[in-house]
């Protein structure tokens, strides 16, 4: 009766809590920042860490084939991402109210926090769409030469699963630097910490077809 019943959940509640996960993870974010009208404390890399990691998921789907609750999570987060990237670089808060501590990245006062050719940190809205139209096309481009290519098809599989599992890596770093959780919401660490556990737990009881891309930069995330 135990067994059956976790059969049951990892089968078919694990997968509509992956696929959903997208929307309770970051819903109560993106509404907090349309009320407030502030972005301010938000980490910009988060939206450019999932944007990358989730439109390389949907090119390695072809020759990975894997399981599609996972591909619809991968569609689904793109698309919440795109939003939330959107409200949040609208809701900026002009450059001369940021304080010497503030982790909006795109107006980082400090010399420290520069990247080369101020990467991810511009002013203007439109680098962000356009390097995320670039890079899709580049990936449309790989995927025409190389298609379904062994090689090609498990580089992309470990890059876009390893720069899934940084995510975390560049929020605490902010955090620990500026000594302040500001624009970091506790709703979204809950359901990352939930949605590693049901991920875990469908990645290895489930009956579909996972590869072992997901499971190790799985790990690499815990």
């Amino acid at each position: 009766m135990v067994l059956q019943l976790l059969r049951l959940a990892v089968n078919y509640i694990s997968p509509i809590f992956i696929v959903t996960s997208p929307v309770t993870s970051y819903a109560e974010l993106i509404l907090n920042m349309r009320k407030t009208r502030s972005s301010d404390g938000f980490s910009f890399d988060i939206p450019l860490i999932m944007l990358v990691a989730c439109i390389s998921k949907l090119f390695y789907w072809p020759g990975a084939r894997y399981d599609t609750a996972l591909l619809l999570q991968a569609g689904i987060m793109i698309v919440v991402q795109v939003i939330l990237l959107q409200i949040a670089l609208t809701n900026r808060p002009p450059q001369d109210k940021l304080g010497p501590a503030s982790t909006n990245m795109p107006f980082a006062p400090a010399r420290r926090d520069k990247r080369p050719y101020d990467f991810w940190q511009w002013r203007d809205a439109r680098p962000y769409w356009l390097f995320i139209v670039y890079f899709s096309v580049v990936l449309c481009v790989l995927q025409v030469v190389f298609g379904t290519w062994a090689p090609y098809v498990n580089v992309l599989g470990y890059f876009a699963l390893f720069v899934e599992a940084i995510l975390p890596v560049p929020v605490i770093m902010n955090n620990h630097k500026n000594r302040s959780v500001k624009g970091f919401r506790l709703s979204v660490l809950a359901n990352w910490l939930l949605g590693d556990v049901m991920k875990m737990t469908f990645f290895f009881l489930s009956e579909s077809s996972i590869p072992w891309s997901f499971k190790l930069c799985g790990f690499f995330q815990w």
